[in-house]
């Protein structure tokens, strides 16, 4: 790999955490009018839809193991992390869930380690990871040393962490031999949309159509479902196949220090001095666990 492949899977990792950031704002939104469900299926839909346009035609079959491998993918990457995650909001803080689901790159480097080859941990991460984390809990408390907690809520969210960090996985065993991303993310949409089925019998679910169509419930639907969705998708499996699975999880450290902003613009939630602490302490983790010492061929270049 060179320095080039290496420099645009980090540019689309920063661009893809810019996306997601926002994401916990639009999902908020929505959860004033629809289940947790009612947010989660359409979103897909839509992002399936648009990745048709891109790109209409099949992938061939690539042999049962790798169907499998999609399969894992859709239903960790869709189905469960997203349904956790809006469930574990309606019962416990955005701030709660976002330090939560930050220790995904941890639970990713440890599955990693066992399941890749070449992937393995150093202290470098380990270091990174307190401190990112460190700025994260900064981030989340905004100024409030007491953290409120949910059971509920958090496991949920801590199941979803867990997850994301299985999806990486099976992404970096499914980028090793694809060439059509679009057509790759699109069969993992399929397989999370049709393994969502089940969810319609149990969970409630709320289709009307006037709320729906009111804009800011639209507009923040079109955002994660074309946006945050299909497009984030198609670039974060893109940065897995470039640049790993562990190394492309530390930005998942970033998404907190989006939302804060993200926050902050359009909540109009005030910046303190603390979350500002966190968010210089976790932009310091992602370098800190990035890090690499040139060796002397690369330092004569």
């Amino acid at each position: 790999m060179n320095s080039r492949q290496r420099t645009l899977g980090h540019a689309a990792a920063l661009m893809t955490i810019l996306i997601w950031g926002p994401t916990y704002v639009s999902t908020k939104v929505l959860l004033r009018d629809f289940p947790p469900f009612t947010v989660l299926y359409p979103r897909f839909v839509i992002g399936y839809a648009f990745l048709w346009c891109l790109r209409p035609r099949l992938l061939p079959p690539s042999g049962w193991k790798k169907e499998l491998l999609f399969a894992g993918a859709g239903l960790t990457g869709v189905t469960l992390y997203f349904l956790l995650e809006n469930i574990a909001l309606t019962y416990t803080f955005a701030s709660n869930v976002g330090i939560i689901v930050a220790v995904v790159p941890f639970f990713t480097a440890l599955l990693a380690h066992f399941l890749l080859k070449g992937e393995g941990f150093s202290r470098r991460f380990f270091l990174g990871f307190a401190a990112a984390f460190t700025g994260i809990f900064l981030i989340m408390a905004n100024g409030a040393f007491i953290l409120e907690l949910n059971p509920v809520g958090d496991v949920l969210a801590l199941g979803a962490a867990f997850v994301w960090a299985v999806y990486s996985i099976l992404m970096k065993k499914i980028g090793v031999n694809t060439s059509n991303m679009v057509i790759c993310t699109r069969r993992i949409f399929f397989y999370g949309i049709v393994l969502m089925i089940p969810a319609l019998f149990v969970l409630p679910v709320n289709m009307e159509w006037h709320l729906m169509l009111k804009p800011v419930n639209a507009l923040n639907l079109l955002y994660l479902g074309l946006f945050a969705s299909a497009l984030c998708f198609l670039s974060w499996n893109r940065v897995v196949e470039i640049l790993g699975a562990v190394k492309s999880s530390v930005y998942i450290y970033m998404v907190p220090v989006v939302a804060v902003v993200a926050s902050a613009l359009i909540l109009g939630e005030r910046l303190t001095w603390i979350s500002l602490t966190g968010i210089l302490l976790t932009l310091c983790g992602v370098m800190i666990s990035e890090y690499r010492k040139k060796t002397r061929k690369g330092a004569r270049r």
